[in-house]
């Protein structure tokens, strides 16, 4: 099929991924293509060429010095992103139906979802986050126009107030992340934000007596500086940005990986990822993590509860690696995702809902 992937505009898809949410655009458009599939990416500039990219326009909107003026004007950045996606729609109303089966919306942007309607090709949107107020917005324009996936039982089920969503669980390349041997520290990685929480893995950490090391995007310096630099030393490192191969070499190496969500997760790509590796995981049971971490892949602590996380730290840290690698293989894999937007995409397009 030819497939109009769009990504968000804010980071680029491509190594070292700011997010789950990159990292997983960049795997779905290349294992469509691989498959034999027409992908465009439409995608933040600077992200990988080989994914078919073709760029968003961010940043070429420069509001006049009078429009800066308005007390009530929204940032800069705001205004160039929503510049990027109306141009994307308006070009997608003007040429969609000649060059595209399919839009496949994966940003978190309201305008591919509210113009929906006006672009004569069927759209599915993917939902990778709770509920958002201008995201609702739009689905009250968008109406049947658009069908809607969901990358966990937990997304649809915090959406479904909103709009009825089809689930297809997200994945993660079991070859890419290969199994590891293993190691002496705990680990900890993602971005280093206030909702990720990795103060309280640290915290965790401590209290089972065990090394650390974080490694992950910076987004929020104030919060980095103020919270987690105070804690670095000589069981607490920082890694730094890395790249997958890089990342994957220090989860296999590590003796369990510590996922402390402040927030509901979605889906939880990081602990997909370190039982790929066959390293164990602990985590805080929010939102989705539930699902995809059995008793056979980690263990879970009641939210926010760093003793509790600590436990898990303990017993996770004792489970069979090999158990942990076959359970992420069954069921975590990249394989069953991309299959079932296949089977989306194909009835979107003969005008069957997805189930």
């Amino acid at each position: 099929m030819r497939v109009c992937l769009i990504a968000s505009s804010r980071f680029p898809v491509r190594e070292p991924f700011q997010g789950g949410l990159e990292a997983h655009t960049a795997m779905l458009a290349e294992r469509l293509i691989a498959r034999g599939h027409q992908v465009s990416l439409f995608a933040a500039p600077g992200s990988d060429y080989r994914l078919n990219v073709e760029e968003l326009e961010v940043g070429t909107f420069e509001p006049s010095a009078a429009a800066r003026q308005d007390v009530g004007a929204p940032p800069r950045q705001w205004m160039q992103e929503h510049h990027a996606y109306l141009q994307l729609m308006l070009e997608l109303i003007a040429t969609g139906a000649d060059r595209f089966d399919v839009v496949h919306n994966n940003s978190l942007h309201h305008l591919p979802v509210a113009m929906a309607s006006a672009v004569d090709v069927p759209m599915v949107s993917s939902l990778h986050t709770p509920p958002l107020a201008w995201l609702e917005s739009a689905m009250v324009l968008a109406g049947r126009d658009v069908t809607f996936t969901a990358v966990s039982e937990h997304t649809a089920r915090a959406w479904a107030h909103a709009v009825d969503a089809a689930v297809v669980l997200n994945g993660v390349d079991t070859d890419r992340w290969a199994a590891g041997p293993g190691g002496e520290r705990a680990v900890w990685t993602g971005r280093l934000v206030p909702e990720k929480a990795p103060h309280l893995a640290i915290r965790a950490a401590r209290a089972a007596g065990i090394d650390v090391v974080l490694a992950g995007a910076r987004l929020d310096p104030g919060y980095f500086e103020h919270k987690i630099a105070p804690l670095l030393g000589p069981h607490v490192e920082y890694a730094g940005h890395l790249s997958n191969r890089e990342l994957s070499e220090v989860v296999g190496g590590s003796a369990v990986a510590i996922v402390s969500p402040a927030w509901d997760e979605p889906y939880g790509l990081v602990a997909a990822e370190a039982m790929s590796c066959g390293t164990p995981v602990a985590a805080f049971a929010r939102g989705a993590l539930p699902e995809i971490v059995s008793s056979d892949g980690g263990r879970l602590a009641a939210p926010g509860d760093v003793e509790a996380l600590a436990d898990a730290v303990r017993e996770a840290g004792a489970l069979d690696r090999g158990r942990v690698r076959s359970h992420a293989v069954e069921h975590l894999g990249i394989d069953p995702m991309v299959d079932g937007y296949e089977r989306v995409y194909a009835g979107v397009a003969h005008g069957v809902a997805a189930a």
